[in-house]
């Protein structure tokens, strides 16, 4: 079967979002330091421990994304519009190299993680894996692909490519830390950075005009 450029496209955007959103390469320098005390065996357990379990929430999410909305009331357009400013303020942090929250832990989540002998469910499933960027993404990229169900399928393949990508940086968090450095892990984070801006901008001008905003000032 001959994938269609939609298809496509819906699977090149949403592995890019998701890699921003998620930072595999971010979540392994923090596991990194999370889990010095542990043994590679511990390590290893608690990184498919935690990966596995924000993936659930993540599909979770890409399922019932559409009916929380609904029942929320939150139109498709106010999802792109909002979804298309949280993103860009990701980006925007991804670019400058700073945590707001929305990909990364806070100060006092980091305290608290410490005293933690388990850190598989917090920090790392969520907020380190499954934080708000990565939730608001899952649900904007399901609702964008509304009825189509290759294009959904797209999105969820995706997904679970960059889960695995993620698994992959957990178990090798120090050697990765090693090779990259702070100047590599920052460049691949601007990067991406700057891709998710311009998507979180596409997406912001999509929910504008599907909200017809632009049309009522003008009629007026």
């Amino acid at each position: 079967m001959v994938l269609s450029s939609t298809v496509i496209e819906a699977f090149s955007v949403s592995v890019t979002t998701f890699f921003a959103t998620i930072g595999p390469i971010d979540v392994a320098a923090m596991f990194a330091a999370l889990t010095g005390s542990l043994s590679a065996k511990e390590r290893a357990r608690t990184a498919l421990r935690g990966v596995l379990i924000a993936t659930g929430i993540l599909l979770a999410f890409a399922v019932l994304g559409e009916m929380i909305l609904n029942a929320l009331g939150i139109s498709l357009a106010a999802l792109r519009a909002a979804g298309g400013i949280l993103l860009l303020l990701i980006g925007i942090d991804l670019v400058t190299v700073k945590g707001s929250g929305a990909t990364t832990t806070t100060t006092d989540e980091d305290m608290e993680a410490e005293e933690k002998a388990d850190i598989a469910v917090f920090p790392l499933a969520t907020p380190l894996i499954a934080g708000p960027g990565a939730i608001g993404a899952v649900i904007l990229l399901m609702a964008h692909a509304e009825g189509n169900f290759l294009e959904q399928g797209a999105v969820v393949v995706a997904l679970l490519l960059v889960m695995t990508m993620t698994l992959g940086a957990l178990l090798l968090a120090s050697r990765l830390q090693n090779w990259l450095g702070v100047t590599g892990m920052h460049m691949i984070s601007r990067v991406f950075g700057v891709l998710l801006c311009a998507l979180a901008m596409q997406f912001l001008f999509d929910g504008i005009a599907q909200s017809g905003l632009l049309a009522g000032l003008v009629a007026s």
